[in-house]
């Protein structure tokens, strides 16, 4: 779409107003809406000023003025605005040199793609995330210096099976007992079907939905995969209009990874392959029928794991999903279809075009421009330097003795681990300068500073039963 087309298109729909979307560099949204006659085909090349120090992660204020490039390519009719709002995607870019901002999230990803071409190995990565979710009836949480708590609600809560609900009619799907059951126990199709067709308003490509194995709401709704970007931005649309559709039916929803204890987290394993043209490069005659450049694929993705973890499982809360032995794998080994590995290789179809891996670690509290962009690095590190994977593991590997366990390697245990790991290994991401130094010292300080140091500081209502009386 070129701004012409865009103003044709805002006019076709009546939108008299356009809403500007652009990514801060923790994955979430931030806009700003303008009278539509307010702009011109120029803005398009001009951009919008506005103030880069109130934006979480980026320069201070010292740097403060900023410019957003409109994309009109990105152009959609939001469905969240009561009134036709034509919504569109911007790039980040500096005043003063007009490059592209470094901390900007789908600068990066762009970059990362222009990588993988340049390189000559492949034109398209394919990205097939499945993102989980809650959708709760409440939620209430504070934090201060005498009181510490957090509580959910969900009329499917297996905890509410005795509360007097005038009258509780039961069906309420037990602890790890939500996978795949039938209304009435899934009493949430009918918003989750509403979510997909607002989904599918904006040009997403849905192929399933449908409850998870949690209690308590827990849901799935599966994009057809796409290319990184194309998928990237996508994601950002699904998780806001997931959010917005459910607080129009009165529901909250939460891409937190583990709000509930003692049952499954939500994560969003992510299916990733390599094409040239119309030829998939990881259909081959080794094992699972892989070719030899999708081992040393997962071979990179493996060696680099925690480094990219700290994007791609990039929350404190992140760590109480990624626990050795229960829902989440944190052992960093490859399988075909053994779900207790890292690294799966599906094994649906034989189809040379379905051959793919899928990294099971990462969760939906991503930011999916910097978390696909650094496990496409990963892959293309491995790629580049042939690194071998390692044997394949056919056992159930939450059956392993402790012995046999300790021959493995394993994700990081906390966030601060995985930030160290960050630190110490991330030279295959500043490959032809996709992240940046700048980008990756401020997500580190980031989370040392706004999320690990005040969690540290903090008792944990958990404590009180442990600690209170000793």
């Amino acid at each position: 779409m070129t701004p012409k087309e865009f103003f044709d298109f805002a006019k076709k729909n009546g939108a008299k107003m356009v809403d500007l979307k652009f990514c801060d560099l923790l994955g979430t949204w931030q806009h700003c809406s303008y009278p539509i006659d307010t702009w011109s085909e120029g803005t398009f090349e001009n951009g919008v000023g506005f103030d880069g120090s109130s934006i979480r992660g980026w320069k201070g204020i010292q740097a403060s003025d900023m410019l957003a490039i409109p994309d009109p390519s990105t152009a959609k009719i939001d469905p969240v605005f009561a009134k036709p709002t034509v919504s569109v995607l911007a790039d980040v870019v500096d005043p003063i040199t007009r490059e592209n901002y470094d901390r900007d999230p789908r600068n990066i990803a762009r970059k990362s793609v222009k990588y993988m071409k340049d390189s000559g190995i492949a034109d398209t990565c394919y990205i097939g995330p499945e993102p989980e979710f809650f959708i709760f009836d409440e939620v209430r949480y504070e934090q201060n210096q005498h009181r510490g708590f957090y509580e959910i609600d969900s009329v499917e809560g297996a905890w509410n099976s005795g509360r007097f609900e005038e009258p509780n009619l039961g069906h309420k799907p037990g602890f790890k007992g939500g996978y795949f059951p039938v209304s009435p126990t899934d009493t949430y199709g009918d918003l989750r079907a509403e979510m997909v067709e607002a989904l599918q308003g904006v040009g997403i490509v849905i192929e399933a939905h449908h409850h998870e194995v949690a209690t308590g709401g827990q849901a799935e709704i599966d994009m057809e995969f796409a290319d990184l970007m194309k998928m990237a931005d996508q994601y950002m649309w699904f998780k806001y209009i997931i959010k917005n559709v459910a607080m129009q039916n009165g529901k909250t929803v939460t891409f937190m990874p583990k709000p509930i204890f003692d049952d499954n987290g939500s994560g969003m394993h992510t299916h990733l392959s390599l094409w040239k043209g119309d030829t998939p490069l990881f259909a081959g005659d080794k094992y699972a029928g892989v070719s030899e450049m999708c081992l040393h694929a997962i071979g990179g993705l493996l060696k680099h794991a925690n480094a990219v973890l700290a994007f791609a499982a990039p929350t404190a809360n992140s760590y109480h999903r990624l626990v050795p032995g229960f829902e989440a794998p944190v052992n960093l080994v490859m399988s075909a279809r053994n779900r207790s590995a890292a690294v799966r290789i599906p094994m649906y179809s034989d189809n040379p075009k379905a051959k793919r891996f899928e990294f099971r670690c990462p969760d939906p509290s991503a930011n999916g421009y910097v978390a696909w962009a650094a496990m496409l690095m990963a892959v293309m590190d491995g790629i580049q330097n042939k690194i071998d994977p390692g044997e394949a593991l056919e056992k159930d590997i939450y059956d392993l003795s402790p012995e046999e366990l300790a021959k493995y390697n394993h994700t990081p245990g906390n966030l601060p681990e995985a930030i160290d790991a960050l630190e110490a290994d991330n030279d295959f991401l500043k490959a032809g300068n996709v992240f940046s130094d700048d980008m990756i010292n401020a997500w580190i300080e980031w989370k040392r500073e706004e999320e690990i140091k005040p969690l540290s500081l903090r008792p944990h209502p958990h404590e009180f039963h442990m600690y209170y009386d000793c």
